[in-house]
């Protein structure tokens, strides 16, 4: 059996999560699909996937392999790229993440443009607020907020975000206005991922721990309890800014607010040269910059 046999068929029931699906994607029957995957894992010796009428899952040795095997045929799509590039034209799959609701309301709308122009691209999006691993996950882009972690990825600044500090006019009339950061404790700030806020200070960064009676990792369901007037709220520019222009929040410690953070497009080494990665990060950096 030749070395390639089976390889293609193996990265696309993975990719997609069942036979029929990966059947659908090469353009092939679903037997067909399932008898390169036994022939391969006979091959090997080795059993890759375990099969169930609901779902198709890897085994340890299946993510070894898959993991090898997506370098591989990674390299093997750049290859096709590189003479796709004479003529310009982005193809292939893109597998990208990005944050839950930064991904929903501004990443995917902006990527299905891109496949409008460009219909040869294919997408796998994935949005977590974790942040994974895109060479152990095989991903070819990611979107990251605020700070970044030294790595060795490529990042390009898409966009910029600040953060504000609100609370509705209602809270604030029963409350109180705070007007210095020694007086957040007196107040029920509502809680993101972290206990605490980042402000600036005669230009140096201060960090505060807060309390409050709501702790989420949903931004939107932190700005809904602020402007339920329940508490205040630290959140990005692109959460509070409408309600800040039509008066339902009302930004507070505006002096002590932090220097703009990048939001940026982070991707490994090895899809630089990649039309299709390239020409993608240049569409959401043109348009995320004039937001």
């Amino acid at each position: 059996m030749p070395a390639w046999e089976g390889i293609s068929e193996f990265v696309a029931v993975v990719d997609c999560g069942s036979f029929t699906s990966a059947a659908r994607r090469l353009d092939v029957s679903v037997a067909h699909v399932s008898r390169q995957l036994q022939a391969l894992e006979r091959r090997l010796d080795t059993r890759l996937l375990y099969r169930t009428t609901r779902k198709v899952s890897m085994t340890a040795e299946g993510e070894l392999y898959y993991r090898h095997c997506r370098q591989v045929l990674s390299g093997l799509e750049e290859a096709d790229q590189a003479i796709g590039n004479l003529k310009n034209t982005p193809r292939g799959q893109i597998k990208l993440t990005a944050p839950v609701t930064y991904g929903e309301t501004y990443i995917l709308p902006l990527v299905h443009e891109f496949m409008l122009l460009h219909p040869q691209v294919t997408v796998i999006a994935e949005l977590t607020n974790q942040q994974v691993d895109l060479v152990e996950g095989g991903y070819d882009l990611a979107i990251r907020l605020g700070r970044l972690a030294s790595s060795s990825m490529i990042a390009k600044r898409l966009a910029s975000r600040t953060q504000h500090v609100c609370a509705s006019p209602s809270y604030l009339d029963s409350h109180g206005t705070p007007h210095s950061l020694s007086e957040l404790g007196r107040h029920n700030c509502l809680l993101g991922n972290h206990p605490y806020w980042r402000f600036q200070e005669e230009g140096r960064e201060r960090t505060i721990r807060v309390h409050g009676s709501i702790t989420s990792n949903s931004g939107n369901s932190l700005l809904d309890a602020a402007l339920k007037s329940i508490g205040l709220v630290q959140l990005p520019n692109y959460y509070v800014a409408p309600h800040l222009g039509d008066g339902r929040l009302i930004e507070v410690l505006s002096q002590f607010r932090e220097p703009e953070e990048g939001i940026w497009a982070l991707y490994p080494q090895s899809r630089h040269l990649s039309p299709r990665i390239r020409m993608l990060v240049d569409f959401l950096a043109g348009r995320l910059g004039k937001h």
